[in-house]
């Protein structure tokens, strides 16, 4: 496995204790909990080791868990039982939709099919809205373009018209 070593409890938490407690630390957990000394404000809190234990095995559990999930062989498991969940589930979802349908079909009411259907017409007016926005604006531009172009046009002729009297 990795190096093992037995510490005492009492060389982690800087405190002593009156009764030798040993737990066994390895690899990754024992650099770090040796590293890492937890704070105790209260020199008299009779729970302050208590609170320290709890916090390095709180740590180690968590250091583990993480190696456990982020492995290769937890990854494949995983995998393999959503894939097992999923193939067995399909069926009772078909029939629960089939159920739905027709229950919702009798009652009168939308499926989801029709909703789906629904949202994609919807979803094509939107479309053609914004298609007939644009080309609107585009027609307003060209107007404004255009009556700017003839009202330049009058205006030359009138002056010219004015200078010829």
């Amino acid at each position: 496995m990795g190096i093992r070593l037995s510490v005492r409890i009492s060389e982690v938490t800087g405190m002593k204790a009156t009764q030798p407690i040993e737990r066994h630390l390895e690899g990754k957990e024992l650099s770090q909990n040796m590293s890492q000394k937890p704070e105790i404000t209260d020199a008299l809190d009779p729970f302050g080791t208590l609170r320290a234990l709890r916090d390095i095995n709180l740590e180690a559990w968590s250091k583990i868990m993480i190696d456990l999930v982020n492995s290769e062989a937890y990854s494949k498991a995983t995998s393999q039982w959503l894939d097992t969940y999923l193939t067995l589930s399909q069926p009772f979802q078909r029939a629960i939709e089939t159920t739905m349908t027709q229950v919702l079909t009798r009652l009168n009411m939308p499926t989801r099919a029709d909703i789906t259907s629904l949202a994609a017409r919807m979803t094509n007016i939107e479309t053609r809205l914004d298609d007939l926005d644009i080309k609107l604006d585009e027609i307003h531009r060209a107007i404004g373009a255009l009556s700017a172009s003839s009202h330049a046009t009058n205006t030359s002729a009138r002056a010219k018209a004015k200078g010829a009297h």
